[in-house]
């Protein structure tokens, strides 16, 4: 029976002297970070928890949230991992709806833990990651006195590991339920198609709040090493690559564009890449035959989504054709990776036929088993085994996945999920504000940009930069519209309902497809 706690735990005995973790100075090997995620384990069952107890966690990357993350999988707890880009509101609801025992704050984030203190009964302890402060019990001091041996808690796979909470259609925030057999079996997935072995080392600076976490998880499976950068900064990621020698990056598209466009890319050595891996959102064609062109045949794809754990699809880098009829592949998303099966359906659930369009459903050992505390939406979006998944999609003939649309209004933006009516709802907080729908629209930057359409009430005024300046006092940043057009009416059906397709239409014409 393998658990999550079984990456760190099998690597200290067959990779002990290897380094495994590198974060600033901090350099630890396996058998160090293993004693280390013990102790935090021992630490936990100190407090004696009760097995499935939920135990959240907001900080930026660290080896110290990765000893909490693993050593919570030890003890038989569910780490809750927070969006620190989130509001205080936001945060709030998240942890009332999974009321978690401990609270641990990392380096800046200790007076928003302090906020969501005054709102929520259920934490036990508030534990401060980096530093003493008042109020909060120290880390150093929490991991006193216990041992670093293993506690060998007995789990089992179906066992409750992670609770990730992603958008919701309703703009409330939804919890994503991953079982240890979901996570260790996505994470061979990806060892195997990826081909990860001990000589690899990746470079983590996306958030480990989120399902991308899973480099991580592989680099520890197979003995690689972890390269972790506390947050996205291009030249902090450049250094680590550049130092350390790293052969795999994983980003969204976004930070890609950005890369290309670093004034100084050309003075860092990152020919050690051999492995460049973009999810989250379609690259623009254009961006990505530019990455081809700088970095060579090692650029990749992975299409997937929280409730896979995440992968679904795998567009591996000898399938990055430029020229040729293999040059339509670019325009995919791969094919099904292990252990995941993918169909095409139609509305009555049954698969159609090659090149035929409708929503891709997904099954598989990774697949969650629902979402918490929300029955209703796990039988309406898990169904006879199948997740369906909101993508509009077409396989041809070869088993290639194309991306077509979303069947759902959600926009992913840099790599995040936003629902519209989230936004909308603030902007008809506005006293000027008579009508809005909020779609997607095409961006350079972003793949996918938040573009609001906004109807004035007779006689009212207000700027593009006022209204934007609004929803960012209510809203995390990248759920704010980046530009609003103002119009005199928008497109209804006969019943009044609002037809957000028609709005989205009217900034993806002449486009290939219908998502960024």
């Amino acid at each position: 029976m393998f658990t999550l706690g079984d990456l760190p735990r099998r690597s200290a005995r067959v990779h002990a002297n290897k380094e495994a973790i590198v974060f600033g100075n901090a350099r630890l090997t396996f058998a160090q970070f293993d004693r280390r995620v013990n102790r935090v384990a021992n630490a936990l069952l100190k407090l004696e928890l009760k097995k499935g107890e939920r135990i959240a966690i907001l900080s930026e990357n660290s080896d110290k949230y990765l000893e909490v993350y693993f050593g919570a999988a030890k003890a038989g707890l569910v780490i809750v991992p927070l969006n620190f880009r989130l509001t205080n509101e936001e945060l709030v609801q998240i942890v009332q709806d999974c009321e978690p025992v401990l609270f641990f704050a990392g380096a800046g984030y200790e007076g928003v833990a302090s906020t969501i203190r005054r709102q929520v009964r259920s934490v036990l302890e508030w534990i401060s990651l980096d530093s003493s402060i008042d109020g909060f019990v120290y880390y150093q001091g929490f991991l006193d006195g216990c041992p670093d041996l293993d506690p060998l808690v007995e789990l089992g796979e179906h066992d409750l590991a992670v609770l990730m909470y992603t958008g919701g259609t309703t703009g409330l925030p939804k919890g994503v339920m991953l079982t240890h057999r979901n996570l260790l079996s996505a994470t061979f997935g990806m060892a195997l198609g990826w081909q990860f072995s001990q000589f690899d080392s990746t470079c983590m600076f996306l958030p480990l709040f989120h399902a991308s976490i899973w480099p991580v998880f592989v680099c520890l499976l197979v003995g690689g090493k972890v390269i972790l950068v506390r947050r996205p900064e291009l030249g902090l990621i450049l250094e680590a690559i550049h130092n350390e020698k790293c052969t795999h990056m994983n980003a969204v598209p976004t930070i890609y564009n950005w890369l290309l466009d670093y004034p100084d890319l050309d003075k860092f050595d990152l020919s050690s890449l051999r492995l460049i891996i973009y999810s989250g959102s379609p690259m623009p064609l254009e961006i990505l035959k530019r990455c081809m062109n700088k970095f060579g045949k090692v650029m990749a794809q992975g299409y997937g989504l929280t409730e896979a754990a995440p992968l679904v699809t795998m567009l591996l880098p000898h399938e990055h054709v430029v020229d040729g009829p293999g040059a339509r592949l670019l325009l995919s998303a791969g094919k099904e990776s292990a252990p995941v099966e993918v169909r095409v359906v139609g509305d009555d659930g049954f698969p159609l036929k090659a090149g035929e369009d409708g929503e891709i459903v997904v099954r598989g050992p990774n697949i969650t088993p629902g979402y918490w505390k929300k029955e209703e939406l796990t039988k309406e979006k898990i169904r006879d085994g199948w997740l369906y998944t909101g993508d509009i999609g077409r396989l041809d003939e070869e088993g290639y996945l194309f991306l077509v649309d979303r069947k759902a209004d959600m926009i992913v933006t840099g790599g995040e999920n936003v629902y519209p009516t989230e936004t909308e709802n603030v902007l008809y907080q506005h006293p000027a504000v008579h009508e809005c729908a909020v779609v997607s629209a095409p961006d350079n930057r972003w793949g996918e940009r938040v573009q609001a359409v906004v109807v004035l009430k007779p006689e009212a005024a207000v700027t593009e930069e006022e209204l934007i300046a609004f929803t960012k006092e209510r809203l995390a940043g990248y759920k704010c519209p980046k530009k609003i057009e103002f119009w005199d009416h928008i497109p209804k059906t006969s019943v009044g309902k609002l037809l957000r397709k028609d709005v989205k239409k009217q900034f993806w014409k002449g486009m290939e497809r219908n998502v960024g």
